[in-house]
């Protein structure tokens, strides 16, 4: 039998840093994909990962980018999980050509050749939230988030969806990445009363919010989850369990992806991700992402029979997955993924219970262009209740 030749891949993910739960759940996918992968004698070669951890600070995402496709001449890297990382080592992979396979939920509002974006589209996630939350818990919303382009972006897009049904966003509060003192902002939504807290926090910014607020709320006899709910595009089970059982329920999330999926695909990424990693605790959205950026990375050089990125990006077009969330592939035109929104309430035991989610794949808007603005808010796509 002949030796399959190896194709070196970037990994590029803050294993430790604010929001080290988040990057070592992208991680593991992508290690989970490569195992899978060079296990498989369908492909002719084997996936080689050179890591970096830029440890959550954008300026080392920006060198460690240009060390691997400079010094180590890779062509294809898989990592960042936030936007501002994304914008650091954008202009490396546009001047050395390099692909950049970028798996997390954004913002949107950017399409790059050097980019494959496996993460949901704003129209794949906020758009689906905000009309969920509309219809079901009212027209006044207070927004907590980073102080980064993923809460700004998002926000606008909340803040258009609110003012379209005639609702008010009461507040827009900013903070660090990082931050964990938020007890006065806290008594700033207990005292305005919103019908929902959209919050795009991240990292341990956000576990902090949601265990301080729990608190606060209770502290007052309130039942936080029927009257102050809270609403995220990025919580997952992994930040549950970092939250902790006392304020982990009840809290609403939109995504692409919850381990609670039942077919059997899922069932058997979730067991072999646990078998992998026995210690790692639930998948997640992001590590999900992560594992479809290397399978469409390895199915698309397959079909190309090149590395070589030109070839690549012509091929995956024509890569379909039968992934754990459900079919996904790449739409030619802006190099998003077609993905399935669903809407999950998370419960006491540290996972969620879908309780929406689209009949089919969505096609990619990260522009919104497509977006239609109604009297009553966003139209999202159509979303149908989980039995």
């Amino acid at each position: 039998m002949s030796k399959r030749s190896a194709i070196r891949i970037g990994l590029l993910f803050s294993t430790t840093g604010p929001y080290a739960t988040i990057g070592c759940a992208m991680r593991n996918g992508s290690i989970l994909a490569i195992d899978e992968i060079n296990a498989d004698l369908g492909f002719p070669f084997i996936l080689d990962a050179i890591e970096a951890n830029p440890e959550g600070r954008n300026t080392n995402y920006a060198e460690m980018a240009c060390r691997m496709l400079t010094a180590e001449h890779l062509v294809h890297v898989v990592g960042c999980y936030t936007s501002s990382s994304r914008k650091e080592v954008l202009p490396y992979f546009e001047k050395y050509d390099g692909l950049l396979w970028y798996p997390s939920h954004y913002e949107g509002f950017e399409s790059s050749e050097h980019v494959i974006y496996t993460g949901a589209a704003p129209n794949q996630h906020i758009v689906p939230l905000a009309e969920y939350l509309l219809k079901n818990c009212g027209t006044r919303a207070f927004c907590i988030g980073s102080n980064y382009i993923w809460a700004w972006e998002n926000n606008k897009i909340m803040r258009e969806a609110v003012y379209g049904a005639g609702g008010a966003v009461l507040a827009e509060r900013y903070f660090a990445v990082g931050e964990l003192d938020f007890d006065a902002v806290i008594e700033q939504i207990i005292d305005s009363r919103p019908s929902f807290v959209f919050n795009t926090l991240i990292g341990v910014s956000a576990y902090a919010f949601f265990r301080a607020f729990r608190r606060a709320v209770e502290a007052r006899g309130i039942d936080q989850p029927r009257v102050f709910p809270i609403a995220s595009c990025s919580l997952a089970e992994p930040e549950l369990v970092e939250i902790g059982p006392a304020a982990c329920s009840g809290h609403v999330s939109s995504s692409v992806y919850f381990e609670s999926i039942k077919t059997a695909t899922n069932m058997a990424f979730v067991a072999s991700y646990g078998r992998r990693f026995p210690t790692a605790g639930p998948t997640s959205a992001d590590a999900e992402a992560s594992y479809l950026a290397v399978h469409l990375l390895a199915r698309a050089v397959r079909r190309a029979r090149s590395a070589d990125p030109f070839a690549v990006r012509a091929a995956l077009p024509h890569v379909v997955i039968d992934a754990p969330q459900g079919d996904v592939h790449v739409d030619r035109d802006n190099r998003h993924c077609y993905l399935t929104p669903r809407i999950g309430v998370s419960n006491a035991v540290g996972g969620f219970d879908i309780i929406y989610e689209a009949a089919r794949p969505v096609r990619p808007d990260p522009y919104l262009v497509w977006q239609e603005f109604k009297s009553a808010g966003m139209r999202p796509p159509s979303l149908r209740v989980v039995k």
